[in-house]
């Protein structure tokens, strides 16, 4: 057997080897998939009303604190410099209260947070759970999310390297 025939048959070996592990990827847009969904636009309607309503009470506690506070400006001059610290101060309490509100409503544990997970994460899981049933099914080992900054959505056990790594840190 000649060198050329040695090297073109290890040559194809390789090639086939390479191709019969090559790692099966996907893309899909979660995003996109969420918002097919009747449920989530449910969902979603749902939280832009509740936003809405916050957000409207809180804009009338601050046209009370700018109601409080040109009061103040146009009375200033009458009132004793006590009256004219008592009325700044409840102005400030006032302020604090007002933006006490939105932290609680609006805040990254707030209730509009709570009320998110409330409605839109079951639909979430649901979606990873057919993501991942997908990915095992149809024998993909990656699944990438396109539609936004989280990347990596689904990953085939067989290739999480992470305890490898670790071992290797370990002898070092």
């Amino acid at each position: 057997m000649s060198i050329k025939k040695i090297a073109s048959t290890t040559l194809f070996c390789f090639a086939i080897m390479f191709f019969a592990t090559a790692q099966r990827i996907a893309v899909v847009d979660v995003t996109a998939v969420l918002e097919s969904l009747p449920d989530y636009q449910k969902a979603q309607e749902q939280l832009d009303k509740v936003a809405t309503t916050w957000r409207q009470e809180i804009a009338q506690e601050q046209d009370k604190v700018k109601g409080m506070y040109s009061k103040y400006q146009a009375e200033q001059v009458l009132l004793s410099e006590e009256m004219k610290k008592t009325r700044e101060e409840e102005i400030m309490v006032k302020e604090k209260d007002v933006r006490e509100m939105q932290r609680l409503k609006f805040g990254p544990e707030g209730a509009l947070f709570k009320k998110r997970e409330e409605l839109v994460k079951p639909i979430q899981d649901k979606v990873y759970g057919a993501i991942e049933r997908f990915a095992t099914d149809k024998g993909f080992e990656f699944i990438f999310d396109k539609g936004s900054a989280s990347g990596l959505i689904f990953s085939d056990k067989k290739n999480d390297k992470t305890e490898d790594l670790k071992d290797v840190l370990k002898k070092e």
